[in-house]
């Protein structure tokens, strides 16, 4: 049995709703992998358990899989607002989301959060980042004045494959340059607790002081 086997042998099972929704991201989606998968999705959802946002935001639905687990932990009376850029996942979305015994928790918006998200007066109290890597430094910024004190950005994909670790920005492509840029940036920001986990492809943990 493999570490990951076993890993997944030993946590929370996803539930058949789940499987079934990654097996469609696969099948039905392009780049089907982008979708969080069982362990991270078992993990975003313990997360939100232990911060018990009221207001969470997602930059990045792709095909709604991780807005459900991180929907599964939410306290009731809570939302998450969740922003996927192209609006060819919309069907898909909809049905999947619409599908769900937590799709009460969930608000989808089709369109740029950089452009939507200002429009809104809403202080989040947790932050899902997963959307594109060259635009990580700008959703950041974006997100940290409209957070509250003690609230946490989680961003994904942050080791990239392991490009991240490679460190060499100038000879990388625009996606991994938007990786490092972000990750330096966070590693010497002194408005915010952060810790880099190495779970699937980099999950950093961002808290707000």
């Amino acid at each position: 049995m493999s570490t990951d086997d076993y890993i997944l042998s030993h946590i929370d099972a996803e539930g058949n709703y789940l499987h079934a929704l990654w097996r469609a991201s696969n099948l039905c989606t392009p780049y089907g992998q982008m979708a969080s998968g069982h362990l991270q999705g078992r993990m975003l959802k313990m997360l939100v358990r232990m911060i018990r946002p009221m207001h969470l935001v997602e930059l990045g639905t792709f095909s709604g899989y991780s807005a459900l687990c991180m929907a599964e932990g939410l306290p009731e009376g809570a939302e998450l607002h969740t922003f996927e850029l192209f609006d060819e996942q919309e069907d898909f979305l909809r049905q999947w989301i619409g599908g769900s015994p937590y799709a009460h928790f969930v608000h989808l918006h089709i369109g740029d959060a950089l452009q939507l998200i200002p429009q809104m007066s809403t202080v989040w109290d947790m932050a899902f980042i997963d959307a594109d890597k060259r635009q990580y430094v700008q959703y950041y910024e974006m997100l940290l004045p409209r957070m509250r004190s003690g609230g946490f950005i989680v961003a994904d994909n942050t080791l990239w494959y392991g490009r991240a670790a490679e460190g060499h920005p100038r000879e990388s492509d625009a996606q991994t340059r938007g990786v490092l840029a972000f990750n330096d940036l966070v590693a010497a920001d002194s408005r915010v607790e952060k810790v880099i986990l190495p779970l699937r492809d980099g999950l950093t943990l961002i808290r707000v002081k």
